[in-house]
């Protein structure tokens, strides 16, 4: 398996819930009491210092009526692009296929 190859840079998630909650002048601070995660969690996400998780997708749909599927799989792009900038561990991969190829 190569490097990620997209053809362009993923988004992070959290950029779109960014321009989305903006765009409906909601605020962050209104966004975390009615969907339950501390403020310190949504801003982080949607400065892309967090990662998108599952639940946090499926409560920001009941919210917002985004598809967290659709924000899931932003996510997952965007964390495949992320690991294969990684030289260790694109390093690591190699060396695990070397020691398979063996088998």
């Amino acid at each position: 398996m190569a490097t990620v190859k997209l053809g362009y840079t993923p988004t992070h998630s959290g950029e779109v819930l960014k321009d989305e909650i903006e765009y409906r002048k909601i605020s962050q601070r209104q966004l975390t009491q009615q969907i339950g995660i501390p403020y310190k969690a949504l801003n982080d996400l949607l400065n892309g210092r967090r990662s998108l998780t599952t639940a946090t997708a499926m409560m920001l749909e009941a919210a917002l009526d985004i598809p967290a599927d659709s924000l899931m799989r932003l996510q997952l792009k965007y964390n495949m692009q992320q690991a294969s900038n990684d030289q260790t561990f694109m390093e690591r991969l190699n060396q695990i296929r070397k020691f398979v190829a063996l088998l």
